[in-house]
């Protein structure tokens, strides 16, 4: 039956709106793939990574179970090397091409997602393990300290430490820095640290399903809770949502410390260097993504934002859809272009 929408959003004196019940269709401008991914969907189990587990080392230990087969299947797409060792007193993963074919030249460093809390090493190889190989970089995955067992700034530290080290093999020109989620916050904050720290800035910067400031800063994580749901809601009564950091970020000042968010502070974001954002329309991410690039044109640093429609969190996770290939494409003409 054809869908009928009488009701109209309401509009507050404050500001807020009500938005009536609706039915949101699959996009007519996504792949065969996409739109079959958006239908498998209503079969998949739902997966909570803050609320299944009782305490963080379940946690981490689901979710390395739940990546595995799309582990196993990418390094059947991808023939890779991954050696564990340690960089800078830093533990990590060594990702080349099975080939050796890499640009002995340029590095990447690739800080993983998993809401600063778990994602090591599963998350690590799903971020590496394509790029090392499309993009024929050596790709080094930083195993930093997280929550809740630390706090920021530790993981900065610990990247800023496995960078400091690279530098005796490449210069800062030829190193670029990426990650997904939490990695790409953290990336953000790896880019403000550095030329904070007494260290040259990096060649290039790709953050993805993240911004600069707080994912819960702007109205999309409102939106993707119900369009999306990879992540729920914030609460409907105004009350801070769920910290699925644990506690990462515990005591810091959001607004007024730039170690932690860079994108409010204009002086900050000028010492960036280029940067590629990419979000997706019903992203928990997007709204931070969209003000963090805005802010780093206002501040002079070339910035690049792609917008996948109707592409959920960290959809260039997704190699085997159209849309998820692309993105990676462009990740790779990005820094290709920008590590000289």
């Amino acid at each position: 039956m054809e869908q009928q929408n009488t009701a109209k959003p309401q509009f507050d004196p404050n500001g807020d709106v009500k938005v009536p019940a609706f039915v949101l269709p699959v996009s007519g401008l996504v792949s065969d793939e996409a739109a079959a991914f958006q239908r498998m969907r209503a079969t998949m189990p739902a997966f909570d990574a803050a609320g299944q587990a009782s305490d963080v080392a379940e946690r981490r230990e689901q979710i390395n179970t739940f990546m595995a087969p799309q582990i196993e299947r990418l390094r059947a797409m991808f023939a890779v090397n991954i050696d564990r060792t340690t960089i800078g007193g830093v533990e990590a993963l060594d990702v080349t091409p099975a080939d050796r074919s890499h640009d002995p030249d340029r590095v990447l460093i690739n800080l993983h997602g998993g809401a600063f809390i778990l994602g090591w090493d599963g998350i690590a190889q799903l971020e590496s393990i394509p790029l090392a190989v499309l993009a024929g970089y050596r790709i080094v995955s930083v195993n930093y300290r997280m929550a809740p067992e630390h706090r920021h700034p530790a993981g900065v530290e610990d990247t800023a430490k496995v960078y400091a080290e690279l530098l005796k093999d490449y210069a800062p020109g030829r190193i670029g820095i990426y990650g997904g989620s939490a990695g790409g916050a953290l990336t953000a904050q790896a880019a403000a640290w550095l030329p904070a720290h007494g260290l040259p800035q990096a060649g290039a910067v790709g953050i993805f399903g993240a911004g600069g400031v707080p994912f819960y800063a702007g109205e999309s994580a409102y939106t993707a809770g119900y369009i999306d749901g990879s992540f729920p809601p914030p609460p409907a009564d105004g009350s801070e949502p769920e910290d699925i950091t644990c506690g990462h970020f515990d005591g810091i000042d959001e607004r007024n410390d730039p170690s932690a968010w860079p994108g409010y502070h204009l002086d900050t974001l000028a010492t960036f260097p280029p940067t590629l954002i990419i979000t997706g329309t019903r992203a928990l991410d997007l709204s931070s993504a969209i003000y963090t690039n805005s802010q780093l044109l206002k501040a002079g640093v070339r910035s690049t934002l792609i917008v996948g429609e109707s592409m959920g969190h960290c959809y260039h996770y997704q190699v085997a859809i159209p849309e998820g290939r692309d993105a990676v494409d462009q990740i790779v003409a990005f820094f290709r272009e920008n590590l000289n």
